[in-house]
């Protein structure tokens, strides 16, 4: 007999479908959140008998019940931990524990791709190309993979797992995996895919009128409060903001914080880190506690969300040879533009700022990160130009 805990969401219920493809009614499945996971391993340790087998995966152990498991293995208990957050790297000094962040080409694991490998490679399940596409579209979806690579299937699998009950999607994957040839949805299934895009996408444009911008330290996050979505809204409001290190999205019903960048050089998990939290380095997330509530509810509290860069200009454009306009709360006009073929300079108020930039983009980084400055409509940058010009003709 077996037993699997794993997450609650793609990757860790990934891991549940291919546990019952590989042993049926021999295995018994239980999800857990972060913060569950540990009393279902208390659990396990005080009731359950030594021949079951028993799996985690996309899940840690706190500091107890690492010790519990060590020794529950000494005494010839069946236990192995699969994981791949960096977070979990010091359980590889137990036999018991394999944490892969990486391979050594440089491909990122998930959960559920370390879990098939394994299966796999015990012959406890017989590789097939449909297993196989549907374990890659789980593990570049939790790897953000998905979005470099312009893998939309794979956000569209995340979009329909959270359109369904856990029981009804594993029912319907175990159900193609076994009798599929490839990986595919149904037409049912798309044409419910795609009421739901329509949906997120009205909910990311409401969600993108409330956005505010906050400094950490030498970090500028954005943050809004937000119940659904979260990978989805942190993703378009992280490339809509660029100037933005990281998008912070405030559950309060669940009391969570939710952490998105789709920069490489940040990495979340350290900040989810410092509240006691954790997840990958594009994803994470922690408890709203006392000192997370204070940086991201109470000091943003009163801040004013972003205003929002003008959509349908024709002339006033980002990059342009001409230069671009933009103005801040305070009815600044700030005037950036190109003074020669390595540089940008930026006029506030027609006075000329010290500053100068190697590219438009850092040029814009800087007004929009010092003054939350934003691009200005073409009627606006035409009576501006007008007014410029106004001096030479008189």
């Amino acid at each position: 007999m077996y037993k699997l805990l794993s997450h609650n969401d793609l990757d860790g219920v990934g891991c549940g479908i291919l546990a019952k493809l590989a042993w049926g009614k021999m295995v018994k499945v239980r999800y857990n959140s972060v913060s569950s996971l540990d009393r279902e391993v208390e659990w396990f340790l005080e009731n359950e008998n030594q021949n079951i087998f028993l799996f985690i995966t996309d899940l840690s152990v706190n500091e107890e019940n690492e010790k519990r498991l060590a020794t529950f293995h000494e005494n010839g208990g069946k236990v192995q931990l699969l994981d791949h957050h960096k977070t979990a790297l010091h359980l590889n000094v137990y036999d018991w524990g394999r944490v892969l962040v990486e391979d050594d080409e440089g491909k990122l694991a998930s959960a559920t791709s370390l879990f098939y490998e394994y299966l796999t490679t015990h012959q406890f399940l017989k590789p097939s190309e449909s297993v196989a596409e549907f374990v890659e579209l789980v593990r570049q979806y939790d790897t953000w993979e998905w979005e470099k690579n312009e893998n939309l299937h794979a956000q569209r699998l995340n979009a329909l797992f959270f359109l369904l009950t856990i029981e009804e999607f594993e029912e319907k994957m175990i159900s193609r995996l076994t009798s599929d040839e490839h990986f595919q949805f149904d037409e049912f299934e798309k044409k419910l895919l795609d009421l739901e895009e329509d949906k997120i996408e009205r909910y990311i444009r409401r969600k993108r009128r409330e956005l505010v911008q906050l400094q950490t330290g030498k970090q500028f996050a954005g943050i809004v409060y937000a119940e659904s979505y979260h990978s989805e809204l942190g993703n378009e409001l992280g490339k809509e903001y660029p100037h933005l290190d990281y998008i912070a999205i405030l559950n309060i019903g669940g009391k969570r914080v939710g952490f998105r960048t789709i920069h490489d050089h940040i990495d979340v998990s350290e900040i989810a880190g410092q509240f006691g939290g954790g997840g990958h380095a594009k994803a994470s997330g922690c408890s709203l506690h006392t000192e997370a509530f204070q940086q991201f509810v109470l000091d943003a509290f009163d801040l004013e969300p972003i205003r929002e860069d003008a959509r349908r200009n024709r002339y006033n454009l980002k990059d342009s040879s001409f230069g671009s306009l933009y103005k801040n709360r305070m009815e600044d006009n700030f005037f950036l533009y190109p003074i020669d073929a390595l540089g940008w300079a930026i006029k506030q108020n027609n006075k000329l700022l010290q500053e100068t930039f190697a590219s438009f983009e850092d040029g814009e980084r800087y007004l929009k990160r010092k003054y939350e400055a934003w691009l200005v409509r073409d009627d606006a940058f035409v009576n501006y130009l007008m007014n410029q010009l106004q001096p030479i003709s008189q």
